[in-house]
């Protein structure tokens, strides 16, 4: 019964936790949207608002930055692998402030900026293969002559 009212109370935690970072995040986008260098982006919105639902789902501690785990199972799920080092060198690419984490505005001025890093082109690159829709069933039949 206990472990039952730890785990209830933990959700509700957890709940908390990520109310208040969708708070904050809506903050820094509304602070984008307002900022004039950033007008002239084409989407801004949308944008927004889809990199706001890859950074809360890749904070898998939902503490409201990508520490050096999040960043690790966040390339893992994209099956990019990488090594502690290479981790620490994504990171500090985007890390503006020196945390060792990137935090939710850091993302966005990676993911909107014109500054290419390692990181932003594997989430870029993700992005756009999601797009692209895999053929599924038997493939055709083929003889020599189809081939070019």
């Amino acid at each position: 019964m206990t472990t039952q009212v730890k785990n209830h109370q933990g959700g509700k935690e957890f709940g908390k936790l990520l109310k208040q970072i969708e708070l904050t995040c809506d903050e820094i986008n509304q602070t984008f949207l307002e900022d004039e260098f950033w007008q002239d982006v084409e989407d801004l919105e949308d944008q927004l608002g889809s990199y706001k639902k890859q950074f809360i789902e890749y904070d898998a501690d939902k503490s409201g930055d990508l520490n050096l785990m999040d960043v690790k199972i966040m390339m893992e799920k994209l099956g990019q692998a990488k090594t502690h080092l290479e981790l620490k060198k994504m990171i500090a690419e985007v890390d503006i402030s020196n945390s060792g984490t990137i935090t939710y505005s850091e993302f966005l001025q990676m993911m909107l900026g014109k500054k290419s890093s390692v990181l932003k082109l594997i989430l870029k690159f993700e992005e756009k293969m999601k797009g692209i829709e895999k053929p599924t069933g038997v493939p055709p039949k083929r003889d020599l002559s189809s081939l070019p």
